[in-house]
């Protein structure tokens, strides 16, 4: 378990060590393509220019003092404000969740983001949308509780481009539609060159943590794919690709074209932790129309959480970004979407504490696993029954550890013991944690949601914290992970008391070791696993000694073993070479200890 826990941390931590390694020799290359915004707070808080003076030569003809304004659509999830420079989204404000300054989340707020393209405003001559004023039609109010924004854009030669937004009711995600006349001439080759930039801010307390759980998303050819977010990732595709995504820990950017995008650049970098930014990407993407005066590219745009209900159901496979399983480990997913989902959804919904939910989830796998963890006990309490029996040979064999193995193995097959039979709970537990780590690390339902002393369900509940780092601990110390290291380690001297006293030390101390190495693992986990495995730990601490002492005939069990004894058992292939080695060894050192005395 041990190993393979160290394994899982390695594996889904190992793109934030690349990161670390490359970001010194990368930044500089990186920041020639886009600089970094350099105070992100400000720029998130400022307006939109009211007054700029510009002069863009060619068919789109502005100069003067020109003004910029605002317009907003929203519902009752989102307010999006657009700005008539671009005709584009400049913010995002999610209205059902705060943000770690308690105002709501905000996305797409910096300079950074954009979202424009390339228009022939002349011979060999270009100009960029974003550097455009559009003019906006008044926000018009269906009575389906849709709202649709207008930005026109037209020249005296009949040549026109109309951006048109419509947001519906209790959605995040937008239409736009780009519809462009004389769209032979605006683009060349019949094909639109989207710039979208998108600049991901600190969302989270644990800035570190969030840039792990960064992600590029897309769904291409092959399906869905990702890429662990780092400084200086570079990735393009020729064709195929339906839609791309910016998934953070809990909430995502992504666009979506209607009949795909026909090639895709992509560039990413990570600033500073100072600066709140957990990483700006920049793509250009490519979207091909039919030979034609007239042009209607559609696209769409979600702007909100990370909930796998929500992006389920728009049909696009959107819901595997929510991070159930993934790489090595991508099989525990569907044990989350078919097991720990809808049981945890069930309890949620009844329940008024997620943290009672927490527990109530706790007791259904632990019914659920209970055969086999029933088993394993009745195998420990025949170990116990032993014990008497081995202390003997023990005491008769003294030193000779090759000779008290082979004693042992006999004395198991005879009285039809199985050694192994206490593993299962463990080996059951792999599994089952991977897939709860998963689970409870991208739920956004837990986010911000407090039980006990636990401030954010979703983050680890720190009681102590001080200025500095401790290898393997951290900055802070968290209390549901102190519950679950005290009480795996009651768990191991019960186990311990109830198997045979072990003559390797690895063996003999590993059982309190591993413990305390969950101390360094769990400190940073969000306090709802550690809740989790806090409650498991009780659990199994409470069936242990009920099954022991009042369910487990101690007595039965004995009479069995004895009973086994008498009966005539067939070695297996592997129980005849384990015995050949053992012999064989001991033959050795026979051999070895009279080459010594002569």
């Amino acid at each position: 378990m041990a190993i393979l826990l160290i394994a899982y941390f390695y594996f889904t931590r190992q793109g934030q060590l690349e990161l670390e390694a490359k970001q010194k020799q990368i930044r500089d290359s990186i920041a020639a393509i886009q600089p970094v915004v350099k105070d992100t707070a400000a720029i998130a808080d400022a307006k939109v220019d009211t007054a700029v003076v510009a002069g863009i030569p060619g068919s789109f003809v502005q100069q003067g003092v020109i003004t910029a304004t605002e317009a907003v659509l929203e519902n009752e999830l989102v307010k999006i404000t657009f700005s008539s420079k671009g005709g584009r989204p400049s913010q995002v404000e999610l209205k059902n969740y705060k943000a770690i300054d308690s105002s709501n989340v905000k996305l797409i707020s910096a300079e950074f983001n954009n979202l424009s393209y390339l228009i022939n405003t002349g011979v060999n001559q270009t100009s960029s949308s974003s550097d455009l004023y559009f003019s906006p039609s008044p926000v018009q109010r269906n009575s389906d509780g849709s709202s649709v924004l207008t930005f026109s854009l037209s020249d005296s030669t009949g040549k026109s481009i109309e951006h048109r937004y419509e947001l519906k009711k209790g959605q995040y995600m937008f239409d736009w539609n780009l519809v462009a006349k004389g769209a032979d001439k605006l683009f060349t080759n019949n094909t639109v060159n989207l710039l979208w930039q998108v600049q991901a801010d600190q969302q989270e307390r644990d800035i570190q943590t969030e840039k792990r759980e960064t992600q590029l998303g897309l769904y291409g050819q092959d399906g869905f794919d990702y890429f662990t977010m780092s400084d200086g990732l570079g990735k393009n595709w020729d064709e195929g690709l339906k839609w791309l995504g910016i998934k953070q820990k809990f909430f995502n950017t992504t666009i979506i074209a209607d009949n795909g995008f026909k090639y895709a650049d992509i560039n990413c970098k990570m600033p500073n932790d100072s600066l709140k930014v957990v990483a700006q990407t920049i793509a250009n993407l490519r979207s091909a129309f039919p030979a034609a005066s007239t042009a209607n590219l559609g696209y769409k745009i979600y702007v909100g959480p990370n909930d796998f209900a929500t992006l389920k159901s728009y049909n696009m496979d959107m819901e595997d970004m929510v991070n159930l399983g993934q790489g090595f480990y991508a099989f525990v997913k569907y044990i989350n979407r078919w097991i720990v989902l809808p049981v945890f959804g069930l309890f949620e919904k009844y329940v008024g504490s997620l943290g009672l939910a927490i527990f109530l989830l706790t007791l259904f796998i632990r019914l659920l696993t209970s055969p086999l963890v029933y088993t394993s006990y009745v195998s420990g309490a025949k170990m116990k029954a032993l014990r008497p029996e081995l202390d003997v040979l023990k005491e008769k064999l003294k030193d000779d550890q090759q000779a008290f193995s082979m004693e042992q193995m006999k004395l198991f097959r005879t009285a039809g013991v199985n050694p192994l039979g206490g593993c299962i709970p463990a080996l059951l537990q792999i599994p089952i944690f991977f897939a709860l780590y998963s689970f409870f690390n991208s739920n956004i339902t837990l986010r911000g949601v407090p039980f006990w002393w636990s401030k954010d369900l979703s983050s680890y509940d720190a009681i102590l914290a001080w200025n500095f780092n401790i290898p393997g601990l951290g900055s802070h110390l968290s209390l549901f992970t102190v519950l679950a290291v005290v009480t795996s380690l009651l768990i191991s001297i019960y186990s311990m008391s109830m198997t045979p006293d072990q003559n390797n030390p690895l063996m003999k101390y590993m059982p309190y070791i591993f413990p305390i190495m969950l101390l360094g693992i769990f400190n940073g986990l969000p306090s709802a696993l550690t809740w989790y495995y806090t409650v498991s730990n009780l659990i199994t601490l409470l069936l242990q000694f009920v099954i022991q002492n009042y369910i487990i005939d101690h007595d039965k069990i004995l009479a069995e073993i004895q009973l086994n004894k008498k009966k005539p058992r067939a070695k297996s292939k592997w129980q005849e070479r384990l015995e050949q080695m053992q012999e064989t060894q001991k033959k050795v050192n026979s051999m070895q200890e009279k080459a010594k005395k002569k």
